[in-house]
């Protein structure tokens, strides 16, 4: 088995991958439709490229699944050792310029995301997490580890998508349950929320694909946390046929 690519060099890499996105960000930049009619932009894609050429010099025969790959129907087979990139995720939130979108980076052995980093360039915050390792976050105050917390007496925080959320089915999924906050966010950001003890627990009751979720699951469970399925409580797994998600939660200690 190759060896995993030290962190440093990982982080370098989704590093540039951010430059790339706020390059784009900060210009008039066009936005099209793919095939499902979810949005694109040139920061999906140039991102896309640098990461995909990081990893085939940090970790060279390691399969990439990477979004706008997978998209134009060129993904390979993800075996039980592969990468899964998302290159922009909240491209909606990219579109608004509210800041709450990610560059994602998670490696997946055996099913189980291993190592994962979540990059908000915007927001200048880099989240990580390596399973026997921890997790931690770098940002303007530095690098700190995070663990979930134990839900306090007054209740939940829950965190919703900003821009898929349905907020009468997740009342009905909470079912009575004591929230003393609802907090929306854009992209993988949730899951780190979540990792950092700063929300409790992120239902998602409707469509993501892997590459959405995995490195945010992959920090998220380095800090303690969980992400389970909503049909049967069994914990995510990845590599699955299509790629794309049943419902499920993520939730902290």
């Amino acid at each position: 088995m190759p060896p995993t690519p030290a962190l440093d060099d990982l982080r370098a890499l989704i590093r540039e991958a951010g430059r790339a996105v706020m390059a784009v960000y900060a210009t008039d930049f066009d936005v099209r439709g793919k095939d499902d009619a979810s949005p694109v932009t040139a920061a999906d894609e140039r991102a896309e490229a640098i990461i995909l050429d990081g990893l085939a010099r940090l970790s060279p025969g390691v399969p990439v699944v990477a979004e706008e790959q997978a998209a134009a129907g060129e993904s390979p087979e993800p075996g039980a050792r592969f990468w899964l990139v998302d290159p922009l995720d909240g491209t909606r939130e990219f579109i608004k310029r509210n800041g709450e979108f990610t560059v994602n980076i998670a490696l997946v052995e055996d099913g189980r995301p291993v190592l994962g980093l979540v990059h908000a360039p915007a927001l200048d915050r880099l989240y990580w997490g390596h399973a026997g390792h921890g997790a931690g976050v770098v940002d303007a105050d530095g690098e700190r580890a995070i663990r979930v917390r134990t839900p306090p007496p007054e209740g939940l925080t829950v965190v919703a998508s900003r821009s898929h959320s349905d907020p009468a089915t997740l009342a009905a999924f909470l079912g009575g349950r004591p929230v003393a906050q609802l907090i929306n966010a854009g992209s993988s950001l949730k899951l780190c929320l979540v990792a950092e003890g700063r929300a409790d627990l992120y239902p998602r009751l409707g469509r993501t694909m892997e590459w959405d979720i995995a490195a945010g699951h992959a920090v998220l469970a380095a800090a303690g946390g969980h992400v389970r399925r909503v049909d049967d409580g069994r914990e995510l797994a990845y590599g699955k046929p299509g790629l794309d998600n049943p419902h499920f939660i993520a939730s902290g200690a």
